[in-house]
């Protein structure tokens, strides 16, 4: 059957099971309702819930990190609609808290995934750097639910400024992001207007001429405190520890939140960021694969590198709280982006003379966005329980436009007495124009029964519709190549269970599906069918404090099939000129996490990571290589005390195995290490704070990621301090 046209039974039974469950459960709701509204239920009907009420989801009321506090949260909303305990939630899911940003100082999303636990980031520029998860790139990111790309080279990952906290899940997400790449989603979720005036001003500086301001402000705008208002204003500016580099963001955010009335809350809010970057592709490596000891300094490009990119986001929200305890929501986000860059960078490994070939590459980028979600979600009581059902539709439209040129051909390069001044940018007009329209629309449904009070089975499905249409143009010659996939009722179900063990843990299991079309041609010159990811996943959570500590073990197994790989003829010798949908790799990992106040005043977030992957069919994926098999994150802070009060002190360590490179036969390998941060701070009075950074403590030389020969191997950085000054009103 043709994907384009593909309507199967599993789609209509998928979705049709769990609307009809929660049809079925409608009954005894209605039932429970009524007799809620008349203050009790008969107990003569045999209903046992008396006592029962259904009020709503309270964790819709949750506290903004920034109110709470601390490294721990108690709920998350990424892949769930609905805020959900983290225990509740049969994945693995990690929350970094507005208090854990500002700690360790980040300003970019890719620095903050760096010491996340059970990511992998992929040095580049600040806000151009690749985020992987159990060997997967993300490449969407959601903003309050709403999705949008997130590409490396298009510096497309956002600033922290405007964030209350960033919500992490791991391994498929289909119910709500059946697209979405196999790793994960990431959820993050805004600073919201404040009931009571607020603010904060803070500064900061540091090595290599590194400075930070920001600007915070929020509180009611009438006398009524219906109409609630918030404004962010925020610039990182550095050097590099790389000669030439620099990288500058700028963050720019507003909101209004409106009262209509009492249950019903329409929210705007606006989103502008700017990067203006002097990017470099990192270092070249012997052509043997060894990698240079050169000074951590060294730079291999040329001084007109360049990159400069605007993102501009806007947000629609209209919430609403029924009577039956229900919660409806309409939102809407618009995203524009646009990027001009061109660099130099080395484009063979060295010789024995070192010596290595230049080359260089110009881009522009524009990319206009546009997503949508309504959903409803309702409480029930059921069983003598309470249950939650969850039933909505979304739409995203990714519009994107970009021109390129490239040149192999830019000289030859000394590497150890490399002239950025050496080389003129060369005089070349755009040589291909890519034009992309990616849509798609969605129906997804979730049912959550407890059946008894310590058992939440949980399942759901969602029907897609997908349309992707690429044309590219070679501009000297006009000729074009265009590719259209459609893919009709493609269904993605989902499934979990939670058991509460006691009061502090839970055992949870679930299994989670998406799939990813595919750029790549067969040999019939069609775009190959969509890549398949499952996974299986299951450990034990712990929630103590009220929700201020969690603690995850979790097993999981992920499988990639349908993978663009390279035909081999019956003789072993690959066939080239199109590509096949062999490919299957199997992941499996272990994960343990730690977040939140471990002791009054001492916050941790730390975690382990093992990840084995195994090619089963096709070309081996050099990008799975560049995991490390084990990875260590560990960060803690302590408030004293007593006559200590006010001083605080952090450390933290971030560690991985040996990890390598591998494509056409060129192997780059990198051994493990590990880098040690730490904090102090004190507060002069409940307003004013002042915070000393020290990262890499101990000036630990070691590479971060290596790529190949020619390029993409990067120090990590050396030493820093950095000073803040921060001050709340």
């Amino acid at each position: 059957m043709n994907a384009g046209t593909r309507l199967t039974r599993r789609a209509i039974a998928a979705l049709g099971g769990v609307l009809g469950m929660t049809a079925t459960m409608l009954a005894p709701f209605a039932l429970a309702q009524e007799a809620l509204t008349q203050g009790s239920l008969n107990e003569d009907d045999g209903s046992r819930l008396d006592t029962l009420t259904v009020e709503g989801n309270r964790l819709y009321d949750m506290l903004p990190s920034e109110i709470s506090g601390g490294y721990g949260v108690d709920a998350a909303t990424v892949g769930t609609k609905t805020p959900a305990s983290l225990r509740d939630i049969p994945q693995s899911v990690t929350v970094l808290t507005r208090d854990y940003l500002s700690d360790r100082q980040f300003t970019t999303l890719d620095q903050a995934a760096k010491y996340t636990p059970g990511l992998r980031t992929l040095t580049n520029d600040d806000g151009r750097s690749s985020i992987f998860s159990r060997g997967y790139e993300y490449n969407e990111y959601n903003i309050d639910g709403l999705p949008a790309p997130m590409s490396s080279i298009w510096g497309t990952l956002p600033a922290m400024a405007a964030l209350d906290r960033v919500e992490i899940m791991r391994g498929p997400s289909g119910l709500f992001n059946s697209t979405s790449e196999l790793g994960g989603i990431i959820n993050m979720v805004r600073k919201r207007p404040t009931d009571t005036f607020s603010g904060t001003l803070t500064g900061r500086y540091g090595r290599w001429d590194q400075h930070y301001l920001e600007a915070d402000i929020g509180g009611p705008l009438d006398a009524e405190g219906r109409l609630r208002g918030r404004l962010d204003a925020a610039v990182a500016d550095r050097d590099s520890f790389v000669d030439v580099k620099g990288n500058r963001n700028e963050s720019l955010y507003g909101a209004l939140d409106f009262d209509l009335s009492n249950a019903t809350t329409l929210g705007v809010g606006w989103w502008h960021q700017r990067k203006d970057i002097v990017p470099g592709n990192g270092l070249a490596a012997w052509a043997n694969g060894d990698l240079l000891d050169v000074p951590r300094s060294t730079f291999l490009g040329a001084d007109w590198n360049t990159f400069e990119g605007e993102m501009d986001d806007a947000f629609v929200e209209l919430t609403h709280r029924f009577a039956n305890g229900a919660h409806g929501r309409v939102a809407a986000r618009g995203s524009w982006r646009n990027a001009d860059l061109a660099y130099a960078y080395t484009a063979s490994g060295v010789d024995s003379d070192g010596n290595a070939k230049m080359a260089a590459i110009g881009r522009t980028f524009s990319q206009d966005v546009v997503s949508l979600d309504a959903s409803y979600s309702q409480p029930f009581a059921a069983f003598g329980t309470v249950s939650e059902f969850v039933l909505g539709s979304d739409f995203k439209r990714y519009e994107t436009d970009y021109r390129a040129w490239a040149t192999r051909g830019l000289g030859t390069t000394k590497v150890f007495s490399h002239d950025p001044g050496a080389f003129d940018r060369p005089d070349l007009g755009y040589t291909t124009a890519t034009s992309q329209t990616e849509k798609e629309a969605g129906l997804y449904a979730k049912l959550t029964m407890r059946p008894v009070a310590s058992l939440a089975l949980i399942g759901g499905a969602r029907v897609s519709w997908y349309d992707v249409d690429n044309e590219t143009t070679d501009l000297p010659t006009g000729a074009s190549t265009h590719d259209t996939q459609s893919l009709n009722a493609e269904v993605t179900p989902y499934a979990g269970v939670v058991w509460d063990l006691d009061e502090a843990h839970s055992l949870y299991a679930s299994y989670s599906e998406v799939f990813k079309p595919q750029s790549d041609l067969g040999s019939d010159d069609q775009l190959l069918d969509p890549r398949q990811g499952q996974q299986y996943e299951a450990g034990i959570k712990g929630s103590y404090h009220g929700g201020s500590l969690n603690t995850r073990f979790s097993l999981f197994q992920l499988t990639d099939e349908n993978r663009a790989t390279t035909p081999f003829n019956a003789n072993g010798t690959p066939i080239s000129g199109y590509m096949a949908a062999l490919g299957e790799t199997r992941i499996r990992g272990v994960e343990l996490e730690l977040s939140g106040e471990v002791l009054p005043g001492w916050e941790w977030l730390a975690g382990y990571s093992y990840l084995d992957t195994e090619t089963l069919a096709g070309d081996e994926e050099a990008v799975f290589a560049i995991m490390p098999r084990h990875h260590v994150t560990l960060w803690n802070t302590y408030e004293a005390s007593g006559m200590l009060s006010g001083w605080r002190v952090g450390a933290g360590i971030n560690a991985m195995s040996d990890f390598h490179y591998e494509s056409r036969g060129a192997r780059i390998d990198a051994p493990g290490y590990g880098v040690v941060d730490a904090l102090i701070g004190y507060d002069f009075s409940q307003a004013l704070s002042a915070t000393l950074n020290v990262n890499n403590v101990l000036d630990k030389t070691y590479y971060s990621r290596v790529g190949s020969p020619a390029t993409f191997n990067f120090y990590g950085e050396p030493r820093s301090v950095v000073a803040e000054l921060r001050y709340t009103f």
